[in-house]
Parts: structure tokens; sequence; C-alpha cells
């Protein structure tokens, strides 16, 4: 029979070892800084599906997607040195891939522009402009990688509950979430709320209460 074990750490899971998502954006820049390949692999990991849902939000399908995500990519390798507030990294490169995705939308519009070869061949064309993410979509886009991070930094118990609870197709039911990490079943309600507690705690040092 599994035991009751209640207990969880307050404190995330230690960063020790081999650059990791889960390190803060200082450390991991400085580290790419000096060369160590693992730094930037985990740096790109940490923002990846953040950078991919900005030109998503534009309209993009997954192949422009990868495109633009790539050339942000190229953008922080090329400017990483450069950018003066390292703790707004996030900020930053949100701002990258809104400003990629802005140009790709714009550039679509007019390729896709049909020309009206019944008006003066000298009339101006007028090409419908695209329009930046709402402030709104921005904020949003940057709590969901804020929500991420902050898994991140949960124990690696509180990460797979979080994930099998919320962020499965079909969240599993409590028996299952119990069978897979080796608990009573009973234990999962009590613990899954001291796991929300703590993200929620983490998500206010964010910034995002």
């Amino acid at each position: 029979m599994n035991s009751m074990n209640f207990s969880e750490p307050a404190e995330p899971r230690p960063h020790r070892g081999a650059p990791s998502p889960a390190w803060d954006d200082p450390r991991l820049v400085a580290a790419c800084l000096n060369g160590d390949a693992d730094a930037w692999a985990a740096l790109i990991s940490k923002y990846q599906r953040m950078i991919y849902s900005v030109p998503l939000r534009y309209g993009a399908q997954p192949h422009d997607a990868a495109d633009i995500f790539q050339q942000v990519c190229v953008e922080l390798f090329s400017r990483l040195a450069d950018v003066r507030k390292v703790e707004s990294l996030r900020s930053w490169l949100l701002t990258v891939a809104s400003h990629q995705s802005l140009r790709w939308k714009q550039l679509r519009l007019r390729n896709d522009q049909p020309i009206d070869t019944s008006e003066d061949d000298h009339a101006p064309i007028e090409i419908p402009d695209a329009a930046p993410l709402a402030s709104e979509q921005m904020v949003q886009i940057e709590r969901e990688q804020a929500v991420r991070e902050s898994v991140d930094r949960l124990s690696n118990r509180c990460a797979k509950i979080i994930s099998m609870l919320f962020y499965s197709d079909e969240p599993l039911p409590y028996a299952e979430v119990a069978s897979r990490l080796g608990l009573a079943t009973g234990s999962i309600g009590f613990i899954r709320g001291r796991c929300i507690e703590r993200l929620r705690k983490l998500l206010a040092e964010a910034g995002f209460a």
C-alpha cells in the first residue's frame, strides 16, 4: 500500500550541474557569453514555446512560425551581449518576436494583394497594413511564459502533478496520478493544493499575482 506522504519541499529544485531552463536568466546569459553550448540550448529551450507562440497569434502557419522562431534565435545569438537589462530578457525576446512576426505579416499582405488591372496603371495600390498584437495579448503571452518558468522551479513531484492535472489534453484522474507517482490516491488533493499555492507564490514573485 502506498504511504501517505504529504510533505512537499518549500524551496524549488536545486539548480546545480549542467545548465537548465530552470536557471534564472542572468546565470544562463553569463554561461552563454562564456561559450557554454549547453547554456545556449537551455536558454532556447526555456523560451522556445513563447517565441513560437507569437507568430501563431499573427496567423502564421507552422512552417512560417518555425522560420520566424529561427530569425529570433539568430537575433538573440548576435545581440545577447548588448542586452542591457538581462532581467528583462523575456520582454526583449517577446518584442523581437513581435517585430519579426509583424514584418512577416506585412510582407504576406503585400504579396497576397491582388492587382486590379481595370484601374489606372499609375494609380497607387493601397496595401492593407498589419496591426501589432494588442497589449492584452502580449501580457497574456508573457504570463503564460511566467507560468512555465514557475512550474520549472517547482519540485519534481509538484511539476509532474501540475503537468498531469493541468497540461494534459485530458486531465488524469487522481487514481492515475497517484499510480504514476507511487502515492496514495487520497494524498493527491492535498499535495495538489500545496503545489498550486507554491506556484502562486512564484508567480507573485515574478510580478504576476
